[in-house]
């Protein structure tokens, strides 16, 4: 397979390069995707089927972190906060990851590509926060049944200077159930 052995001749620097101009790609793709369905269809259409295709797309991403990582199902905390750093979109934003108690993981992106972007045209931050409950609950339950997802701001909420959004992690004694992984209120459907 001539592709893989021309990958493998680059150095290390141009594969990172490579790999960040892969999830600024994949990103902008997302943001047209959502685009066009939002301008057919309307906001709260293109929320909503965002929330369908993250559901899906960040189990996917999920379990083959897992796998390239070696991470055994039910790793818990620590297994959900080494798959973090290897989502596509930590190459391209600027996130913080810390222990708030032993079984407690917040995780807080202090630079956001999109909503930057946003910044940068005047528009108003996007509010990804129903998006992002699907996006972030799914993926820690994949990594881990036991892990419940808390949003503790993203937007439309008021937001810190200097941090987009926050979310905390906590592991408790038994597994959620799939159907219980949102909590009650989500506007997912």
């Amino acid at each position: 397979m001539p592709e893989r052995d021309n990958l493998l001749a680059l150095d290390k620097e141009t594969l990172v390069d490579l790999l960040e101009d892969a999830a600024k790609n994949w990103l902008a793709h997302d943001g047209l995707w959502f685009q066009a369905v939002e301008k057919e269809f309307g906001m709260e259409a293109a929320l909503k089927m965002d929330q369908r295709a993250w559901k899906i797309f960040t189990q996917l991403e999920a379990k083959r972190i897992m796998r390239r990582l070696n991470l055994q199902p039910g790793g818990g905390i620590d297994a959900l906060d080494q798959a973090l750093r290897y989502r596509l979109y930590a190459r391209i934003n600027e996130q913080e990851i810390y222990r708030s108690a032993p079984d407690v993981l917040r995780f807080e992106m202090k630079e956001c590509r999109v909503q930057v972007a946003r910044e940068r045209k005047g528009l108003p931050d996007f509010p990804c926060k129903s998006v992002g409950m699907v996006e972030y609950a799914f993926f820690a339950h994949t990594i881990d049944p036991r892990i419940k997802t808390e949003v503790i701001f993203c937007p439309p909420d008021i937001r810190p200077e200097g941090c987009y959004c926050t979310w905390q992690f906590s592991l408790l004694a038994d597994p959620i159930a799939p159907e219980d992984v949102l909590p009650d209120g989500s506007i997912y459907g």
